[in-house]
């Protein structure tokens, strides 16, 4: 996805992302803007892929407390980002070759 965006694409990307899925008053995703809004998030997939993708509470507060670096209890925009980063396998691969070269 980086190679067809660019990093800025992508990181424009993340940010919309990480907007879907906020609790516009706080401004950051809390577990119930997760549960609220990742629903409406998965309306635009095919029902079959949506049922691939659903998750269940314990698993959206594994995500939530996964990224959480600074022990709120919510993601802010920087803490998603890197989330997504880590949860992506070939992001970290492109990442760690960079470091070795």
């Amino acid at each position: 996805m980086v190679e067809k965006l660019g990093a800025d694409g992508f990181m424009s990307e993340l940010c919309k992302g990480f907007r879907a899925l906020m609790d516009c008053e706080k401004g950051v995703i809390t577990l119930e803007s997760l549960k609220r809004n990742s629903s409406a998030v998965l309306l635009g997939l095919e029902e079959e892929e949506e049922e691939e993708l659903v998750l269940g509470e314990d698993e959206l507060k594994c995500m939530i407390k996964e990224g959480d670096l600074d022990g709120d209890g919510c993601l802010n925009q920087t803490e998603f980002c890197v989330l997504m980063f880590r949860l992506s396998p070939h992001l970290m691969y492109c990442a760690k070759q960079s470091f070795q070269h």
